[in-house]
């Protein structure tokens, strides 16, 4: 396992619907979601396997949650790995939205 140069870093890609995590400038992972009125949808979430195991899955969600308050955005974390960091990180439970079948059913319209 490589050690990187530099802090990952994680960026918003509007174009795309997604964060994604760089290390030493190459895309590591993403989460990616689509806006619901002032609901931000995460529905997936991966990190790259010469990646795994180095907790950028955790650091990734946690800057992606934190600029979606900053948007003064929801979360709805249809994503399991969302969801699970959800359970375990309570600071982000005042802006956390359940899945519904009404959620689910926009998303699968929304992905096609």
């Amino acid at each position: 396992m490589s050690q990187s140069s530099t802090a990952p870093i994680v960026e918003r890609v509007d174009a795309r619907h997604r964060y994604e995590i760089l290390v030493d400038g190459e895309r590591a992972g993403l989460t990616a979601y689509r806006d619901h009125d002032d609901q931000r949808v995460f529905y997936h979430t991966e990190i790259d396997e010469a990646h795994a195991g180095q907790g950028l899955a955790a650091q990734l969600v946690q800057q992606a949650l934190t600029d979606v308050r900053d948007l003064g955005k929801r979360i709805v974390p249809v994503c399991p790995y969302v969801a699970k960091y959800l359970k375990k990180h309570d600071e982000f439970a005042d802006i956390t939205d359940p899945v519904t079948p009404d959620i689910l059913r926009w998303l699968d319209a929304e992905l096609g």
